[in-house]
Order: C-alpha cells, then sequence, then structure tokens
C-alpha cells in the first residue's frame, strides 16, 4: 500500500509550479497503477491553452470556477464545483480560471505522468519525461 499526504507533497519535487498553474503528483508511473493522479490548482484570472496529444485525462472539479473552451468547435463549457470533462478524443481546448477564485481540480491521465511534465508550446505534455523521486 502506498499512503501520501497532499500538504507533504505540496512542498517537493512532485508540486509542478508554472505561471498558470501548479500540480501535485500524487500517484505517478513508478506507482504501477495504469494511470497518474494529480490535484492541480489552476490560477485565477488565467487561461491555460492545453493539447494532450499523448495522453487521455479525466478532470474533476474540487472548487472553483471558470471554463473549458474546445478549439475545434468552438464550444464553451462552465466549470463549477461537482463538474466532470473528459478529454477522451485528445481534444485541444483552452481552460479558463475566473478572476478572484482559483480552481481546484482532481485529474487523472493515463498513460500515467513521470512526474516532471510540463506543457510545451503548443500545450502539450511529451509521452515520456523526467521522473521524481
Amino acid at each position: 500500500m502506498i499512503v501520501r499526504q497532499l500538504q507533504d507533497l505540496e512542498n517537493s519535487e512532485r508540486c509542478i509550479k508554472t505561471d498558470n498553474w501548479q500540480s501535485v503528483r500524487m500517484s505517478l508511473k513508478d506507482d504501477n497503477m495504469g494511470f497518474s493522479f494529480h490535484i492541480t490548482t489552476i490560477f485565477a484570472g488565467t487561461e491555460t491553452p492545453i493539447h494532450y496529444q499523448n495522453h487521455l485525462e479525466t478532470v474533476y472539479c474540487i472548487s472553483g470556477y471558470g471554463e473549458v473552451e474546445t478549439v475545434d468547435d468552438g464550444k464553451i463549457y462552465p466549470i463549477s464545483p461537482g463538474t466532470i470533462y473528459i478529454l477522451d478524443k485528445h481534444d485541444k481546448h483552452l481552460l479558463r480560471a475566473h478572476e478572484g477564485e482559483d480552481i481546484v481540480f482532481a485529474c487523472a491521465f493515463n498513460p500515467p505522468l513521470n512526474g516532471k511534465e510540463v506543457h510545451d508550446e503548443n500545450g502539450v505534455y511529451p509521452l515520456e519525461a523526467e521522473s521524481v523521486t
């Protein structure tokens, strides 16, 4: 059994932070679960272009408000606590957090992340990246 505490991981190399978001990687590829699980915070007032060409992702909103827009068709979906969206077709999208409040998500990735992934200039995570210890 593996047991980890979010507050412990927030101050470790399992916490990856950029200008728009922070992702605490609770479980990763080396845990051998077939997926990775993250608590991700999207900072208030930001827009993040994302296009997971190598991964599928399920995203559940724990707190906060915003929207996700699918780039190919321009559809906008509101995000609020209790919303889940599933990127089952490698959907290119824009994730926006409303002003004044961060959005906190629980996210699962397949295939699992190694730990140090960040979006490239196209919003893509590499298929293989450096692992955390």
